[in-house]
C-alpha cells in the first residue's frame, strides 16, 4: 500500500509518501519521497509560533512540497486533469479559509494525472487549529480529485509510531517484536504525557502536566536567559557544554511532584523558580547561563525519569517509547537508555532518529497504515481539524 501523509501540526508542513507492506506485528515501510519545510526562522522574532503566520505559510508551501515529495517518489505523470464546474465549485468551498490555495492547487492537478497512491493520511489534531485546517482541507480536496480514501490521524500516535518503527536503512523501517504493553513518553512543547498501548491502537492515559508542557518550560527558561528560539536546543548546548568542561552549577532547582505518588507532571514550578534565580543574579554572562541551563535540563530529566519509573511499574510495560520534539535532546535521550538499562532490563527501550522526533509526515503515514489495515477510513463530510484532540 502506498499512502500519502500530510503533516500541518505546528511550523512544519510536511509531505511524504510510504510504501507500506506486513500486519500490525511487522510491518515494513520504504519512504518514497519525504519534502518538509520548517517555519523556525519566520516564528524567531516572536519567540514561539504565530499560528496566522504558520497557517499562511502551510496554506503557500503544502502545493510545492508535495510536487517535490510525488517527483522523488517518480509519481509524477505530465497529464493533467480536467476537472467539471461541479466538482471544481466544491473544492472551491473546501479552500475558503485558506486563501489562494485553490489556485494553486487547480493549476497543479491540472498538470499531472492522478499518482499511483492507495490512501491519504492527514493530521487531524492535536495541534494549532488554523495550521491543522489547511492540511486537512488539502487532503479532502486531494481525495475528491484523485478518488482515494482518507485517513485521519492523531498527532500523538504519529509519534508513538515513529518511536516504535526501527531504521533498516535510511529509507527502509520496519516495526517488529514490540512486546506489549507499550508505554509512550511523548515530550513536546505542546505536551507531555505518558499512555499505555496495551493493544495495537488501543490508548490508557496514564499520566500527564498538569500545567506546562516541558517543552514550553525549555523554551520559557531559554528566553529568560536571552536565547533565541526555538529554546529547547539552546538550553540543551549549553547543557552540554557545561557537562564537557566538567563545570558544576552552584544553583539548585526543584524538582516539582518528584515523590508525588502519581504519574502526573508539572513544570510551572521548576520553570518560575528558574525565573526567581536569574532575576536574583541580574545580568548572567555565558557561563552562568550555561550553569542554570545544566541545572535545569538535570531538573527536568530527573521529573521525567522518576515519572516514567513509576508508569512502568503501574503498567508492567515491557516496551517504553520517547516520542516528540523533546526526544531529540541529547541529555534525555543519554539518561534513558543508562537508567532502563540499569534500572529496567526486561524493558525494551525505543528512541527515534533526531529527525523523526520533530513533526513529519513519515510518522503520520505510519500510524495510517496501521488504521488501513484495520479500514478505519475517515468521511471527508464529517473530518474536521481538532486542535485539542485526546489520544485516549
Amino acid at each position: 500500500m502506498k499512502i500519502l501523509a500530510i503533516e500541518t501540526s505546528c511550523d512544519e508542513t510536511a509531505v511524504a509518501i510510504v510504501e507500506a507492506t506486513g500486519d500490525a506485528a511487522t510491518a515494513q515501510f520504504r519512504i518514497l519521497g519525504n519534502a518538509l519545510l520548517s517555519q523556525i526562522d519566520l516564528h524567531r522574532p516572536y519567540g514561539g509560533v504565530f499560528p496566522t503566520l504558520a497557517k499562511r505559510e502551510h496554506a503557500k508551501n503544502i502545493v510545492p512540497l508535495l510536487r517535490a515529495a510525488l517527483e522523488e517518489a517518480e509519481l509524477v505523470r505530465e497529464d493533467g486533469q480536467e476537472l467539471s464546474e461541479e466538482t471544481r465549485e466544491e473544492i472551491a468551498a473546501i479552500f475558503t479559509r485558506e486563501e489562494g490555495l485553490a489556485e494553486a492547487f487547480f493549476d497543479f492537478v491540472s498538470e499531472i494525472e492522478a499518482p499511483e497512491i492507495d490512501a491519504i493520511a492527514v493530521t487531524a489534531g492535536p495541534g494549532l487549529e488554523p495550521a491543522l485546517w489547511v492540511g486537512v482541507n488539502f487532503a479532502k480536496a486531494l481525495a475528491k480529485t484523485w478518488n482515494k480514501p482518507l485517513i485521519s490521524v492523531n498527532h500523538m500516535e504519529g509519534h508513538i509510531m515513529a518511536a516504535l518503527a526501527t531504521h533498516v536503512t535510511d529509507t527502509e523501517l520496519v516495526i517488529k517484536d514490540v512486546a506489549l504493553p507499550v508505554l509512550a513518553l511523548l515530550i513536546s512543547g505542546g505536551h507531555t504525557q505518558l499512555v499505555a498501548m496495551r493493544q495495537w491502537l488501543s490508548y490508557e492515559l496514564v499520566g500527564q502536566t498538569r500545567d506546562d508542557a516541558v517543552g514550553e518550560a525549555f523554551d520559557k527558561v531559554a528566553r529568560l536567559l536571552g536565547l533565541p528560539y526555538p529554546g529547547g536546543p539552546e538550553i540543551s548546548a549549553r547543557a552540554e557544554g557545561a557537562r564537557g568542561a566538567n563545570i558544576e552549577t552552584p544553583h539548585t532547582l526543584p524538582r516539582p511532584m518528584l515523590h508525588d505518588a502519581t504519574c502526573d507532571f508539572s513544570f510551572a514550578g521548576l520553570k518560575t523558580a528558574a525565573r526567581y534565580l536569574i532575576q536574583s543574579l541580574g545580568d548572567v554572562d555565558d557561563q552562568t547561563r550555561a550553569q542554570i541551563a545544566l541545572e535545569f535540563e538535570n531538573a527536568a530529566t530527573e521529573v521525567l525519569l522518576a515519572k516514567t519509573a513509576r508508569a512502568l511499574e503501574e503498567t508492567g510495560a515491557q516496551t517504553l517509547v520517547l516520542g516528540g520534539g523533546v526526544s531529540a535532546n541529547a541529555h534525555i535521550r543519554r539518561s534513558f537508555a543508562e537508567a532502563i538499562a540499569r534500572e529496567h532490563p526486561d524493558v525494551s527501550l525505543r528512541i527515534p532518529r533526531a529527525a523523526l522526533t520533530t513533526d513529519n509526515a513519515i510518522m503520520i503515514a505510519l500510524a495510517g497504515y496501521y488504521h488501513a489495515l484495520r479500514s478505519e477510513f475517515a468521511d471527508p463530510s464529517t473530518l474536521r481539524a481538532n486542535g485539542n484532540a485526546s489520544l485516549t
